[in-house]
This record gives structure tokens, sequence and C-alpha cells, in this order.
């Protein structure tokens, strides 16, 4: 069993028709943070949603709303989503590039918490200078755009090597990963040093919700 692991169920497998009952739920269930995954149809090859929706889930939970950008120019979109109850809000750095350090020094003007995050072809050394200014780092363990994907296992190494450059920086930043996220990878990424586990489809998919992210955070009683 493994301590101060959390689960970012993530919306993107919810019942859009019901969104608010579905997060209820997650909270009721024991979910800890609440993952967004905003996609504009550019950066990834799939359209979610914005603003309105992060702004309405806001009214029916109390958990912080994890805001993942899969948008070009997201800069340009920090605010409104901080105006709409994001209390964490990440960006990657595929679409920042040189611009990363900005965007999160933006993010933080607005009190909310900030993030980088590389996808599984980026290497981990293209954020270590952002370290400083993050409270937590995703990767992506598939190609971001559509669940139910499968883990890609390269990521394993990258967790470790991401790991090791947190604990080197000296700060307390959250360590996440997204992506294919089920009993078996959720236990071997923890031990690689994850201690946020976003999961969509093993969640809600699940016959028994509560017990499945107790299991993934490696408690079986």
């Amino acid at each position: 069993m493994y301590s101060n692991i959390k689960i970012a169920p993530s919306i993107l497998s919810a019942d859009f028709s019901k969104m608010g009952e579905e997060v209820k739920m997650l909270e009721k269930s024991g979910a800890d943070l609440i993952h967004c995954d905003v996609m504009d149809g550019v950066f990834v090859k799939n359209i979610s949603f914005g603003p309105k929706m992060v702004k309405d889930i806001r009214k029916y939970t109390v958990l912080p709303l994890d805001c993942h950008l899969m948008i070009v120019n997201p800069e340009k979109y920090v605010g409104v989503f901080a105006d709409s109850g994001a209390d964490i809000i990440t960006v990657h750095y595929e679409t920042c590039g040189d611009n990363l350090i900005n965007t999160l020094k933006l993010i933080k003007s607005y009190n909310v918490k900030c993030g980088a995050v590389i996808n599984p072809d980026t290497n981990a050394d293209k954020i270590e200078a952002a370290l400083e200014y993050c409270d937590m780092v995703l990767l992506m363990s598939v190609f971001p755009g559509f669940g139910g994907q499968k883990f890609i296992e390269s990521v394993y190494d990258k967790l470790s090597l991401v790991k090791e450059m947190i604990i080197k920086s000296g700060k307390k930043i959250d360590l996440e990963v997204d992506g294919g996220i089920n009993l078996e990878t959720a236990a071997t990424a923890i031990e690689k040093g994850a201690n946020v586990l976003v999961a969509g489809n093993t969640v809600f998919s699940s016959c028994d919700i509560k017990q499945t992210m107790q299991f993934l955070k490696g408690k079986k009683n």
C-alpha cells in the first residue's frame, strides 16, 4: 500500500449529459481531483470542451479542478480558465516551447497552481529549467487526444528520471501521469515515482468506482 497517492478521474470519459451528477459521484467515491481534458482540435485531433464546462462543474464539487490544456496558444486562455474555477492549469511544452516559463508565471499570477506537460516522445530535459515554477509535472503515457489508449511503457523510465529531477530541485512538485492507467500500470507508475494518477475509462467503466479508485491507490482492503 502506498500513501499520498491521488486519483484524478478524467471527465472526458463521463456522460456529458449529466456532468454535474457524474462529478458529485466522483467526489463521494473518493476522487482527489477532477481532471478536465481541454482539447482544441488543432494541437490534438479531438475537441472536448472549454471554460464554460469548467465553470459549470465548479458548482458541483469542492475538489480541485485539474485543467489540462491541450491547445495551441494556451497563454491566451489562462485567464478565462482561472476565472472559471480552475485550481490547477497545466500546459504543454510542445505548444509553449521557449515561452513555457512565461506561461507558467502567467498562470501563477492568477493565484492558480501550474504545471508543465510533455508528450511521450519529448525528452524530460525540455522541462527541467521550468521545475522552479511548477506545482505539478504531467507526463503523458499516451499521445493525447483520445481516451482508452494503451500505456506506452517507455514512459516508466521517464517517470523515474523526472522524479529524480524533482528531488534534485528540492521543490514539492506533484508528478502526474495520464493515459492507459489501470490497476497494473498504476502500480508500476507509482513505483516509478508518480503520485497523481489520471484515470478515465478504468474509473467510469467500473461497477464499483469507489473500490476501483482505492485499488488504483494500491489499497486492497
